[in-house]
């Protein structure tokens, strides 16, 4: 049985071009293509791939936030983020979505097929640098013995939906509160966990 793939990826030359690899490899079948996360959220359900390639700048609905519905209407399906981005804000926030993977587009097609079969299995194939870069930050947060215990709940609530990828605009509508409520709940998140940046903060969350 070939492992199925979907794309999502707005650009047409570079979805094409993923689309030809798979259905010419060995062992891998291209089920659909979607240049918007709204496509594919309403056709994702239905086709239910083993994987999706996903990528994180779409015009309209991010990668992060179609990850995060994704993986609420098909978990089952693995999910790995194929994008330019390195930052390592961009990299938690799409695995705290639940990406199980995250590779760069200028990866090799021997490499990309690799890490299609690796996330397919349950692994989570990234670069060696996002690697570094991921690890790295689990450091940095675990140099403080402050844990996320002293936050209020609301304040609790606040970090949950950041960890999961979305942006303040989307916590005040989750929350009902407005936009400047929200910089203030995160501004005391980061003075009481001791962080500086949001990526500290998810990753202080993460660890627990």
């Amino acid at each position: 049985m070939p492992i199925t793939v979907s794309i999502v990826e707005d650009n047409d030359k570079l979805r094409g071009t993923l689309a030809r690899l798979l259905d010419r490899s060995d062992g891998f079948r291209c089920l659909s293509q979607y240049g918007y996360a709204e496509d594919a959220l309403k056709d994702l359900p239905q086709v239910r791939p083993n994987v999706v390639l996903m990528d994180i700048n779409l015009p309209g609905m991010n990668g992060v936030e179609c990850v995060r519905q994704l993986k609420q209407l098909i978990p089952e399906t693995q999910i790995m983020m194929l994008t330019v981005y390195e930052d390592t804000e961009n990299i938690f926030n799409a695995l705290a979505a639940g990406a199980g993977g995250y590779m760069l587009k200028r990866t090799s097609s021997k490499e990309l097929l690799e890490a299609v079969q690796a996330v397919h299995s349950g692994g989570s194939p990234m670069t060696m640098h996002i690697a570094r870069k991921v690890v790295q930050s689990f450091q940095r947060s675990a140099a403080s013995v402050q844990t996320t215990e002293n936050l209020s709940e609301r304040e609790q609530q606040v970090l949950d939906l950041l960890s999961q990828g979305l942006i303040y605009k989307e916590i005040s509508e989750k929350l009902g509160i407005s936009y400047e409520t929200v910089h203030t709940y995160i501004r005391r998140i980061y003075e009481k966990l001791q962080v500086r940046t949001r990526t500290e903060a998810v990753a202080k969350f993460l660890r627990g």
